[in-house]
């Protein structure tokens, strides 16, 4: 798994609760094109993270041990809970048969939304920097999975833990993106058979719908309760002409796409069995239950993790 040295894509930092079935439909062309993109995506803007030592650590970072010594009033209202223990050393730590990653803790750093960017009467697509308008609340943490090998390469399983965020970010001219940040189901295939600085892992994921079934939209429509169509339009609800600009609105889907998410170590500490580094993801963004096409959204951060 090669990292291509390239920071086109570099910019400045800035559900466990249900477990639906995949929807196998309309959203078959749209991951198709995600993973043909999002698979180079990934490396080129984790090269250019590096590249440009955006992630470094922050003033008065704390390691795990020094968060533990703190009490729930030194925590409460300093935004403490939302960010990420720091990883002092530069280790190896070589899983055994059986091991886990435990309390592992994914916080995004920065995000940035695909955009088609017009012109000289020509547009292209770039991904644009973002600004989260969620409290700080959008840290996944308490992750954990098995690991394994495969042909003397690590291999994590994600199993469970806080594994999804509601996250909304805003682009520059004003529109807002809400996604489901999450890991959920996450197969991360490694390069080596030991965790050390420059060890590197990705895999997909599966990104369940932002919002469930039991939502209702303005019109009271929703996937498993509520009205079967919009009441003040009883006029166009007989399959005659109309009907068809209402389809995706009356008919509420519960879209399952897939991501990508691509990590780097680079710090280890073998007395502490802890690893941190950065890490890049893309995934689709809301569909509002099937009347939206998604737009593609890649978040850069930091993560942390035990070998327990």
């Amino acid at each position: 798994m090669k990292f291509t040295a390239a920071a086109t894509l570099a910019f400045a930092a800035s559900a466990s609760a249900f477990a639906p079935a995949p929807a196998a439909n309309s959203n078959t062309a749209l991951q198709m094109s995600l993973k043909s993109d999002l698979a180079n995506a990934g490396k080129i803007a984790l090269a250019g993270a590096a590249a440009l030592s955006i992630f470094a650590a922050p003033a008065q970072a704390l390691t795990k041990s020094e968060i533990n010594e703190l009490t729930y009033l030194q925590v409460k209202g300093t935004g403490l809970a939302n960010r990420c223990p720091e990883v002092v050393g530069e280790d190896t730590i070589t899983p055994k048969s059986g091991q886990k990653l435990t309390e592992m803790c994914i916080e995004p750093k920065a995000w940035a939304v695909e955009e088609e960017i017009g012109k000289g009467g020509k547009t292209e697509k770039k991904f644009v920097n973002s600004k989260v308008m969620t409290r700080q609340t959008y840290t996944l943490d308490g992750v954990e999975g098995t690991l394994s090998t495969e042909g003397g390469n690590i291999v994590f399983k994600e199993k469970e833990g806080i594994d999804y965020a509601a996250t909304t970010v805003q682009l520059p001219g004003g529109e807002r993106v809400p996604f489901l940040f999450t890991v959920k189901d996450l197969v991360a295939k490694g390069n080596g058979g030991s965790f050390k600085p420059g060890f590197q892992m990705g895999g997909d994921f599966s990104v369940p719908s932002y919002r469930t079934g039991l939502f209702l939209d303005p019109k009271g429509r929703g996937g498993t309760t509520g009205y079967d169509m919009a009441v003040a339009l009883p006029g166009l609800q007989s399959g005659e002409e109309g009907d068809d600009d209402l389809f995706k609105e009356n008919n509420k889907t519960f879209d399952v796409t897939t991501g990508r998410i691509e990590m780097e170590v680079n710090k280890v500490n073998a007395a502490e069995s802890e690893i941190g580094g950065v890490f890049v993801a893309t995934q689709l963004g809301d569909t509002d239950m099937g009347s939206k096409v998604p737009k593609k959204i890649l978040t850069k951060g930091i993560f942390y993790a035990r070998v327990d």
